[in-house]
C-alpha cells in the first residue's frame, strides 16, 4: 500500500533518553532528503528534561525487587503531556509487544504523524502503560538495548511509504510483504556472469509469461523460507 495524496508533512515524535541518536541513519539517503524537503518531520524530546529533581532522576529500582531500573511513570507522563497536541498513535517499542510488520507500517502512515516511546532500563512503569494506553510494539523476539534503534528501524519502513520518498510507486508493489509473499529473484546485467544466466523468460518480452514467473518464484521463495507467512497466504487466497 502506498499513501495517496499531494505532498505533505507526516510528523514523527520521539521521546527518548539519547536524542543524538537521530536522526541517524533517516538523515541520509531518500529518507534524509524527504527529511530536507519537508515530506516528513522529527521532533526529539530528552526525555530527563522532564524530571524533577536536580539530578535529573528518570529511574528507580522495581518493588518487589529484581534486577535493573524502571522509568518513572510521573517523569514518563510529564513527557507525554507535552506532546498531547500531536497526532499519531502512541508507540511504546517493548519486546513483549505484537510484532511489528508491513502492514503495521502501513498503517501508521494513514495518520498524521505517530508518537514513539523508546525505552530503557526494564522498561516503564506498567501504570503509565495503562493510563496512557499506550501500544506496545516488538521488532522481534530478541532484546535490544534500548527501543532506539527499534525506532529508526519503524520510522525508516514507514518514511519510505510517504508519497515523494522514492522515485517508483510501482515499485513499492512488488516488494516483499507487499502481497503477503516475500520477492522473486532479481535479476540485472550482464546477462551471462560467471557462467550463470539470467532466466529465458525475463528476456522474452512477454508481460504476461513474466507475471506468471515472478509470482511463481515469490510463492516458491516463501514457501521455502518462511513457512510461516506462506500459512497466512494461504488462508487468505
Amino acid at each position: 500500500m502506498h499513501v495517496k495524496g499531494p505532498r505533505y508533512s507526516w510528523n514523527a515524535t520521539v521521546l527518548t533518553l539519547f536524542p543524538d541518536m537521530f536522526p541517524g541513519p533517516l538523515g541520509q539517503s531518500l529518507a534524509g532528503k524527504a527529511l530536507k524537503t519537508g515530506i516528513w518531520s522529527l521532533k526529539l524530546l530528552d526525555i530527563r528534561a522532564f524530571a524533577g529533581d536536580k539530578h535529573r532522576s528518570v529511574d528507580a529500582p522495581p518493588f518487589g525487587g529484581g534486577a535493573g531500573m524502571i522509568l518513572r511513570p510521573d517523569v514518563m507522563d510529564a513527557a507525554l503531556a507535552s506532546v498531547d497536541q500531536l497526532p499519531g498513535r502512541r508507540i511504546y517499542l517493548s519486546p513483549r509487544g505484537k510484532s511489528f510488520d508491513q502492514s503495521v507500517a502501513e498503517s501508521l502512515v494513514e495518520d498524521p504523524g505517530v508518537v514513539l516511546i523508546c525505552g530503557r532500563f526494564e522498561g516503564l512503569d506498567q501504570r503509565l502503560i495503562d493510563a496512557r494506553n499506550l501500544e506496545e510494539i516488538s521488532l522481534g523476539d530478541y532484546v535490544l538495548s534500548g527501543g532506539e534503534i527499534a525506532g529508526l528501524a519503524v520510522l525508516d519502513a514507514c518514511v519510505r511509504l510517504l508519497p515523494g520518498v522514492l522515485g517508483s510507486e510501482e515499485g513499492l508493489k512488488e516488494e516483499s510483504f507487499t502481497k503477503g509473499l516475500l520477492e522473486y529473484p532479481l535479476y540485472t546485467q550482464p546477462r551471462e556472469w560467471k557462467g550463470k544466466t539470467v532466466p529465458e523468460v525475463l528476456l522474452s518480452g512477454h508481460h504476461g509469461d513474466i507475471k506468471t514467473w515472478q509470482r511463481e518464484q515469490a510463492e516458491m521463495v516463501t514457501r521455502d523460507r518462511r513457512p510461516d507467512l506462506w500459512a497466512r497466504y494461504r488462508e487468505k487466497s
